[in-house]
C-alpha cells in the first residue's frame, strides 16, 4: 500500500515523506473475524471511529441541564389585582364604617321630624358623601381587581395572586356591607340610648 496524498498540498519532499496510512490492527489469536454485515444494512465503522448508539445518548438523571433562557411573563398585572382587591376589602369598609357610625348617631334623633324628608341627614351630608364615595371607590376598585385578575390567570401574569385577588374581590362586597350595617345599628343605638336619655 503506497503513501496517500492529498491533491491541494504540494507532493512530499524526499526529506520528508509523507506518512502512510494507518492499518488495522490484527485481530488476537482465538478470536473470529468480524463477520460481513447482513444484506440491506451499512457497513460496519472502520475500528476507532466515533460510534452513536441508535437511539442517541440519554442524558443522565440529575446531570447539569442547561438553564431555560426564556424570559417569564411579569407578575405586575396580579399582584395590581391583588392590591385593588386589599383596597376594596380593607380601606373602604374602614372608611364606611367610620361615616357609617356618625350617620347612624344623628338619624334617631332627626327620624321624629319627619322621617321620609331626606334633610334628617344634613347634619351629617359630609359623612354620607364620604360614605357613598366609599361605596363607589370599593365597587370600581373590586370590579378592576376581578378583571385584571381573570387575565393575570389566563395570561399566566402573576396567577398565584391573580387568584387571591379573586377571592378577596369577592369577599369585599360581602365586608363593606357587613361593615355598614353593623356601623348604622352602632350608630343608631349610640344615638338612640343619648336621644332617650
Amino acid at each position: 500500500m503506497g503513501t496517500v496524498t492529498d491533491p491541494q498540498l504540494p507532493p512530499p519532499s524526499p526529506e520528508f515523506p509523507a506518512p502512510s496510512a494507518p492499518t488495522a490492527p490484527a485481530a488476537p489469536s482465538g478470536y473470529p473475524a468480524p463477520a460481513a454485515p447482513a444484506a440491506g444494512y451499512p457497513a460496519a465503522p472502520p475500528p476507532g471511529a466515533y460510534q452513536v448508539p441508535v437511539g442517541g445518548y440519554a442524558a443522565p438523571a440529575g446531570a447539569y441541564a442547561v438553564p431555560d433562557t426564556t424570559t417569564r411573563p411579569s407578575g405586575l398585572l396580579g399582584t395590581l389585582a391583588l392590591v385593588f382587591a386589599l383596597v376594596a376589602a380593607v380601606v373602604t369598609p374602614i372608611v364606611v364604617g367610620i361615616n357609617a357610625f356618625a350617620i347612624g348617631k344623628v338619624v334617631p334623633t332627626s327620624a321624629t321630624a319627619n322621617t321620609s324628608d331626606l334633610r334628617i341627614f344634613s347634619p351629617v351630608r359630609d359623612q354620607v358623601l364620604w360614605a357613598e364615595l366609599s361605596f363607589w371607590a370599593g365597587t370600581v376598585l373590586g370590579i378592576a381587581a376581578i378583571v385584571l385578575g381573570i387575565i393575570a390567570i389566563v395570561k399566566k401574569r402573576g396567577r398565584g395572586a391573580g387568584i387571591a385577588a379573586l377571592i378577596v374581590a369577592v369577599f369585599a362586597a360581602v365586608i363593606f356591607s357587613v361593615v355598614l350595617v353593623i356601623a348604622l345599628g352602632a350608630g343608631s343605638a349610640t344615638g338612640f340610648a343619648g336621644y332617650t336619655a
